[in-house]
This record gives structure tokens, sequence and C-alpha cells, in this order.
């Protein structure tokens, strides 16, 4: 196999202007529309075939958000950096930036829906 084995996410979220402008906001990037048929979802920006997974925040009556199930690890550049924007959005940090040792860094925040989302860094900052 000659790709990660991830291909989409979803996050789900209660109120959707407000999750967008909490990740918006933490990861400075702008999110799309998408058009679903019965829900709503926005996109975080991929490539198209490009190496890491692609994801979405979705607001659906079967879905719900929760700190139980599935985590997923944005990659970050500087943890510290990304947990005091998680903190201005609303959010509230978990885990503090944490060593794996040769595998880098690794954090954890709630964000404003109630999901609880990983951060990862090969930088030590």
């Amino acid at each position: 196999m000659e790709r990660n084995m991830v291909g989409w996410f979803e996050i789900p979220v209660t109120d959707m202007g407000r999750a967008r402008a909490f990740y918006a906001a933490v990861f400075q990037v702008e999110l799309s529309d998408l058009g679903m048929e019965g829900m709503e979802m926005v996109a975080f920006p991929w490539i198209e075939n490009g190496p890491q997974s692609a994801g979405a925040l979705v607001k659906s009556e079967n879905m719900k958000p929760s700190m139980d199930g599935v985590k997923i690890y944005f990659t970050a550049e500087n943890l510290e950096e990304s947990l005091a924007r998680v903190e201005e959005a609303g959010g509230k940090t978990l885990m503090p930036r944490t060593s794996i040792g040769e595998h880098g860094w690794i954090a954890m925040f709630e964000d404003t829906e109630g999901n609880a989302i990983n951060l990862h860094s090969r930088n030590a900052a």
C-alpha cells in the first residue's frame, strides 16, 4: 500500500456556525461548504489525492459530539501555539504537550461541540 489507511474523517457538531468559527480560528484555515442532502457539512482544506486524510465537520441527526470513540490527530507545527488558539476560540486543553518519544509530541483539547480532538507534532514546541 502506498497511501495512508484513513481516507476521510467526520467530526460531529451541534452548532455549525460555532464549530466552523472554532476550527477556522484554531487552525487558521478557511472551511468550505459541501452540498450533502439531509445534513450540513463543511470541509477542511484538502489536496485531492494528497498524502494525508481529508475530512469535514458534520451536523446530522445521526451523529452527536462525544468525548468517547475514534480519536483524530491533526498535524500541528507548534503545539503550544495551537493550544493557545484553542483556548482563545472557546475550547479547552485536556492534555498539554506530551512527549511520545521518537514519534514527537501530542496534545488533546475539547472543541466547542464537546469532542475530544488530538494534535501531533514532530517539533518540540
